[in-house]
């Protein structure tokens, strides 16, 4: 981690840091002491037992880290995410910053996939609005990027990338938590406009 730091710093770079899971050698309130503001701690509800106090409510150490300037991530993904977890957390008002998945090429072929409008479908289920979820899908990573207005928007000037989505009709499974299973219509992708080219599902 040290060495990480300095490279970030020599580069004048944020990270993107996945929070240690296994072995428990290193507690998490730790972890978050090592960041800087503008790091991003990403699945930051992977873990219910460092995440939540046994009332629910969000340990201090989370929102002691974003009131440093510590961005976080959700990062859903196989294993990555605990529902309950972001469930609670977000009831107690704590929303990650930027909404993403964990999806890579191994995860090609999953059903059911976890690509960014299933994402986007699973959280809302767990008590984010629409608004909050699209805006942290999109606008708001790009400002983390540095890209604000270029991306994640549509406006003059923006680059005229698209994604249309929709709802499918039949409702599934969406998220799986301590207070029963969450279901609704899935988002799925329809047609995608990148660089003038046009690629459908």
């Amino acid at each position: 981690m040290r060495r990480i730091i300095a490279i970030a710093e020599r580069t004048d770079k944020p990270i993107l840091y996945g929070t240690r899971k296994q072995p428990y050698d290193w507690p998490l309130s730790e972890q978050l002491e090592t960041l800087r503001p503008g790091d991003v701690v990403t699945y930051c509800f992977i873990e219910l037992d460092e995440t939540l106090r046994s009332n629910g409510r969000v340990v201090e150490d989370l929102w002691k880290a974003r009131e440093r300037g510590i961005l976080f991530d959700l990062g859903l993904g196989k294993g990555t995410s605990d529902m309950g977890a972001a469930e609670a957390a977000i009831a107690d008002g704590f929303l990650p910053d930027t909404v993403s998945s964990d999806i890579h090429n191994r995860h090609v072929g999953w059903d059911r996939p976890h690509d960014l409008p299933m994402t986007i479908s699973r959280i809302m289920t767990t008590g984010m609005t629409e608004e909050d979820a699209f805006t942290r899908a999109t606008l708001r990573p790009a400002q983390v990027l540095g890209l604000a207005g270029e991306v994640g928007t549509l406006a003059p000037g923006a680059c005229g990338d698209i994604s249309v989505i929709q709802h499918q009709e039949e409702s599934v499974t969406l998220a799986d938590t301590p207070g029963g299973d969450h279901t609704g219509r899935p988002l799925a992708p329809v047609v995608t406009i990148r660089g003038g080219r046009i690629f459908e599902p």
